[in-house]
């Protein structure tokens, strides 16, 4: 059971705990495990996701976005700043058991932004919950994972039980589709994505298949489709295989429309596939599109990275700056900032943070959005309907 702190903190205290200098509390002392400068508590939070494989590039908006907050946190905390321990996942659920028993074991990590993908997330969060280990993932979107009885879970988004729905009622009612055939990964995201849409749509969805992760050959698939009849295909799964499955489902004359989730959605698909083939796609997301996002983010991250806000940048930096507002208020054992994050309340640059029982932010504080490939370039075309 969730212990739940009615703690009211403001969107500016939020955004603005970086503007203090004020030192961190602590209640068990200094400790190991950071920079050995004078001005490192050695309290420490991660980074739980692909930073390594063919979809790297999501991870790497997520790792960039987390970083950020870190940097701006210690600029403004001199005297007592917070590590960023990156583990990367690649990716692999095959990979996440070991990495979050190496989180579990350095006691000065705290929490987690992450694990960033639901496969790795499915195996890695009963290992870090059971040792307390706050997890605040800004991109796992599987329902199931807030069902699992992780007791320190927390999801900084919506869940595909919103953007499957979302994405069906937008193919129906601004796309006009009639005829869907729909495509997954068998990943716990690209089926649980899959099987939302094709719950919503019914009986337009005229045939479905299964793909390989790391899978490159289509054409069976590509002649499959196109015997269909289908007007529309929707794709469950990751940009490392909808990139080469789109280029040579086009470069076949196939004209069918593409719809995919956000595990499509950054311009490593569109480079991928080619900005011919991937032009029109539309590609939806439970995330705020970056130039949308509050306070100076955007401007912010372009200038510590060198490049624009990509997918869950925003989301990720409105989760670690919801563990480094815990950690500057005191709470600096699992156990305390597990508690103040279940009654965290607060306005990020994404959205309005407060936590429910299991873990999910409030219905009001979801936005699916729709973006398209349009000129080599992916934008942001507006919210999809509710229903």
């Amino acid at each position: 059971m969730r212990q739940v702190l009615a703690r009211a903190i403001s969107g500016v205290a939020m955004i603005g705990l970086l503007a203090g200098a004020a030192a961190c509390a602590s209640d068990d002392g200094d400790g190991g495990g950071g920079t050995g400068t004078a001005s490192d508590c050695g309290y420490k939070i991660a980074f739980f996701g692909a930073l390594t494989g063919g979809n790297a590039q999501l991870g790497i908006n997520i790792r960039d976005g987390a970083k950020l907050a870190v940097d701006q946190y210690n600029k403004a905390n001199a005297n007592c700043t917070v590590e960023l321990v990156e583990k990367d996942s690649a990716g692999d659920p095959a990979q996440a058991s070991g990495l979050a028993t190496a989180v579990v074991q350095d006691a000065k990590i705290l929490g987690t932004v992450g694990p960033a993908f639901s496969g790795e997330s499915k195996v890695a969060n009963p290992i870090l919950s059971k040792e307390g280990v706050v997890i605040i993932t800004p991109s796992a979107t599987n329902p199931a994972l807030a069902t699992q009885g992780d007791k320190t879970f927390h999801r900084g988004l919506g869940n595909d039980a919103s953007q499957g729905p979302g994405a069906a009622n937008y193919m129906k009612s601004v796309m006009k589709v009639q005829k869907v055939f729909v495509i997954d990964d068998a990943s716990e995201y690209g089926k649980g994505l899959a099987d939302q849409v094709k719950q919503t749509l019914g009986s337009a969805v005229v045939k479905s298949a299964v793909v390989k992760e790391q899978q490159t050959d289509f054409g069976a698939l590509v002649t499959e489709v196109n015997a269909s009849g289908a007007d529309s295909i929707f794709w469950g799964g990751y940009l490392r295989e909808a990139a080469p499955f789109i280029k040579q489902f086009r470069d076949a004359g196939g004209k069918a429309k593409f719809i995919a989730g956000d595990g499509v959605k950054d311009q490593a698909f569109v480079d991928g596939a080619g900005a011919a083939s991937a032009e029109g796609a539309i590609l939806t997301c439970p995330c705020v599109p970056p130039e949308k996002a509050g306070g100076t983010f955007a401007a912010d991250y372009k200038t510590a990275t060198g490049r624009d806000a990509s997918t869950y940048s925003a989301e990720a930096f409105d989760a670690a700056n919801i563990l480094l507002a815990g950690i500057k208020a005191g709470n600096t054992t699992r156990e305390k900032l597990e508690t103040f994050v279940d009654g965290y309340t607060g306005q990020g640059v994404t959205t309005t943070f407060k936590f429910q029982e299991n873990g999910e932010i409030a219905p009001e504080s979801v936005a699916v959005w729709a973006y398209t490939v349009k000129g080599g370039q992916i934008v942001a075309v507006e919210e999809t309907p509710k229903s």
